[in-house]
């Protein structure tokens, strides 16, 4: 955070949003104000600050602090997991920032009070706003559940070592579980204890297992791409598997290979863009990731192309107070740990949960505006392309001219940018000389280069540009 918007922060005051806490509070003072601001819209704390007289103190301890703020979330029934604090300087002092995300999807207690913050004040809630409270965040937490037969053997070291060396400067590679990586991996959600003994969580599992889909076999992507613009019988398809970032990674490399490059034609002239911002179309995948609903079996998460659009289903519905009319405005995490390591990781910018950078993206990019819709048990993001406006780009013999192209290769590849699609039969017509054999060949070996994709099968085949 830059020292001018801490500043303007500062200036504002203390409200419903925001609270200051000085170094010596005791943790319960802490856990209060967090339960608090987390049962209602959220907002910082800022501690170094004396409540009182709103005075900068600054820290003499920075790390004590940190850590203060994250063991106090623990404080809370059930645990909140807030991300890691960070420090700023304040008028020349150093202060810790406390972020409390907005649209949790617990009601979070302490010593069995339920609080929510009124203006500058920690209140308990009266018998009815606690039940509108719990009523409103009612969901089960799935992902805090441990799985029968989940154990550590489940977890992928180099994984959870990676993510614990972005918190801890000494992580233990050996292969005994070192006492810092576990604690910390508790403290985020992903392990839970039972009998004195760590387990992972079911968001512990999806973030840094090694095979989650063991346990799990529904927390996965299909990715398929149609020729048309509807289902038919070609189509090229994968799985995404591993844990959510190599989803997320194995989703974005699908759409990326099989998205057509080429240009839109504007009223102006003509742009060369790839057929879909990238940023949007990776935004739209990570929060099906972060925000489906892991309970449902038996489906997983979808992403369909087709010629003019891009469909991602996810299942479960909307969580929450969360519509379809307030999807840009209004915050809600159903899986919570998920969303918070994600942030971690760098794939989530969590303050906005990606909706409006999304829609942001499409609209730069002279597209329209992305489709919501709420299915029967699930939500499903569209994509539209710009379909007839659209159009590959010109062939350019320089873009091959590394490739050891042969006459007919070079032909096939004029053929496709000016129809779309080539056959064994067009080239062959082309070439009436040549064998189908070398034909087909041909065209193989492009596809081996990475320059073609292959469609249908048998006499159905067809190529198409990659």
């Amino acid at each position: 955070m830059e020292t001018t918007d801490l500043q303007s922060i500062y200036d504002q005051g203390q409200s419903e949003t925001l609270a200051f806490e000085s170094e010596s509070a005791p943790i319960l003072r802490f856990a209060e104000t967090f339960s608090a601001l987390a049962n209602s819209e959220g907002g910082l704390v800022l501690v170094g600050i004396d409540p009182v007289t709103e005075a900068i103190k600054g820290l003499k301890d920075v790390e004590t602090a940190r850590e203060k703020t994250l063991a106090a979330g623990l404080r809370c029934e059930p645990p909140l997991v807030l991300p890691r604090p960070v420090v700023a300087i304040l008028q020349g002092k150093p202060v810790l920032i406390a972020s409390i995300p907005s649209g949790l999807p617990h009601a979070y207690a302490l010593r069995g009070k339920y609080l929510e913050r009124e203006g500058k004040k920690n209140r308990a809630l009266g018998p009815r706003q606690l039940r509108d409270l719990l009523r409103q965040r009612g969901e089960g937490n799935f992902e805090a559940q441990v799985l029968q037969g989940a154990t550590l053997d489940e977890l992928d070291r180099e994984r959870v070592d990676a993510y614990a060396k972005l918190f801890l400067t000494d992580v233990s590679s050996r292969s005994r579980w070192d006492e810092g990586t576990l604690d910390l991996l508790y403290r985020r959600g992903c392990l839970a204890k039972e009998s004195g003994a760590y387990r992972p969580t079911v968001a512990g599992l999806l973030l840094f297992g090694r095979e989650p889909q063991r346990l799990l076999p529904s927390a996965e992507i299909v990715l398929v791409r149609y020729s048309g613009a509807e289902m038919s019988d070609t189509f090229i398809r994968e799985t995404a598997r591993g844990s959510l970032s190599e989803q997320v990674r194995a989703a974005e490399a699908f759409l990326v290979a099989n998205m057509r490059k080429g240009a839109r034609i504007t009223e102006l002239r003509r742009q060369e863009k790839p057929e879909y911002p990238l940023p949007a179309v990776r935004e739209v995948i990570v929060n099906a990731v972060a925000h489906r609903d892991y309970q449902i079996r038996g489906e997983e998460i979808r992403v369909l192309m087709f010629v003019d659009r891009v469909e991602v289903y996810s299942p479960g519905r909307l969580p929450g107070h969360i519509t379809i009319e307030n999807i840009v405005q209004e915050r809600f995490a159903r899986n919570e740990v998920i969303v918070q390591v994600l942030t971690d990781l760098g794939f989530v910018e969590r303050l906005g949960y990606g909706i409006d950078r999304i829609l942001r993206q499409m609209n730069e990019a002279g597209l329209p505006k992305p489709r919501f819709q709420e299915t029967a048990n699930g939500f499903r993001v569209t994509l539209r392309g710009a379909g007839d406006q659209f159009v590959t780009t010109d062939f350019d013999r320089t873009r091959y001219h590394n490739l050891p192209l042969n006459e007919r290769q070079t032909a096939a590849l004029q053929i496709l940018h000016k129809t779309g699609r080539i056959g064994n039969r067009d080239l062959k017509e082309a070439y009436p000389d040549v064998s189908e054999e070398t034909i087909r060949r041909d065209l193989a070996d492009l596809v081996d280069a990475g320059l073609l994709i292959k469609m249908g099968d048998r006499r159905g085949t067809y190529y198409i540009l990659k």
